[in-house]
């Protein structure tokens, strides 16, 4: 699942989906490393400038989720998209952030692999610090979306159950940086 929705407030009001990166939307190159790493069918939240976002990125064969309650913060969009995962079936979320260009389709397989069962919660690590992306067993979505609020996503839910997360360490293959300020464009360079 990707969270794409966000309006970018730190970035002046510019949707982070539609930074452009390598030439191309930044959803797109994230759309690009879940399905590299193995992950099927891909789920995208979508809420600020969701329109544009379906007119200049190329989304197809993904399942769309739009999140009309963006401005709420990232838990709304968790909670979007973990009720389009339900709807499909699936077994397991693995979530990646669109603002995370330094995660690459090797941290993806490396987590998803670690994990991908009903009751599953693993996350990459970083020098030994939890970061994304993060599995989510089916088993968990209910009680993470009742945690999922504002800006926090599943933050105390991870809190909460941290013993039970398998972490993997991915600073060997990824950067876990954010693209959440004018300051960290250059990432995008």
């Amino acid at each position: 699942m990707l969270l794409a929705a966000g309006g970018g407030r730190r970035l002046g009001g510019r949707p982070k989906a539609l930074l452009e990166h390598r030439g191309r939307p930044l959803v797109e190159h994230a759309v690009r490393v879940l399905r590299e790493g193995g992950c099927g069918p891909v789920h995208v939240v979508l809420g600020a400038a969701a329109d544009d976002v379906r007119k200049r990125a190329n989304l197809s064969g993904c399942v769309q989720a739009d999140n009309p309650r963006w401005e709420e913060g990232m838990g709304t969009s968790l909670r979007a998209g973990l009720a389009s995962l339900a709807a499909s079936g699936a077994d397991a979320a693995l979530v990646l952030l669109v603002d995370q260009p330094g995660i690459g389709p090797a941290a993806v397989a490396r987590v998803r692999a670690a994990g991908s069962s009903p009751a599953g919660l693993v996350a990459a690590s970083y020098d030994g610090k939890r970061g994304h992306p993060v599995l989510f067993g089916a088993d968990r979505w209910a009680d993470i979306a009742a945690t999922a609020v504002g800006d926090r996503g599943a933050r105390s839910y991870l809190k909460a159950h941290e013993r039970d997360i398998t972490l993997v360490e991915c600073s060997d293959i990824a950067e876990a940086y954010d693209i959440d300020t004018v300051e960290d464009l250059f990432h995008l360079e």
